[in-house]
């Protein structure tokens, strides 16, 4: 009673440590993370979402790192959403930002060439699924890539 196949598997890091458990790949109570240091990883709606939510009802610390250089792939009210919050300080955006390791009380990223040190008591990666792309292909299904992502 589903309704439709189940979401692609997260997008995982590949970096040491991400398999802590401090590590999650979807956020479902902001309040859960009340007053704690988080780290959103990705620059879609998921991650925008996610960390205005905690900015807004959790009132945590948090930080959304993202590779590229803007949030070109979300929409424009989320993007809108996002920059206000952090004009406010209630959100740190560290864009051209990649993980490098997850530790138990901070994290590591190369930031711009950079590394920067993030004292941290979450990490909540939402850099979007996996698609079982040469099962649907043995299928003869075909399946168009933009900007590195199936779609």
């Amino acid at each position: 009673p589903g309704g439709g196949p189940p979401p692609p598997p997260p997008q995982t890091l590949g970096v040491p440590g991400e398999d802590l458990p401090k590590t999650t790949y979807r956020l479902i109570e902001p309040e859960q993370y009340r007053d704690r240091r988080v780290l959103v990883i990705g620059g879609g709606d998921s991650a925008i979402e996610a960390a205005c939510s905690l900015a807004d009802a959790a009132a945590a610390d948090v930080t959304i790192a993202y590779r590229s250089a803007a949030f070109t792939r979300a929409k424009q009210r989320n993007r809108e959403r996002v920059q206000s919050a952090a004009a406010a300080g209630r959100v740190r955006l560290l864009f051209e930002s990649t993980v490098t390791a997850i530790e138990l009380d901070q994290v590591r990223l190369n930031h711009s060439g950079r590394t920067v040190v993030l004292p941290n008591d979450t990490v909540i990666v939402n850099a979007g699924g996996v698609l079982p792309t040469p099962f649907l292909n043995s299928l003869g299904v075909a399946v168009e890539r933009r900007f590195g992502t199936a779609l």
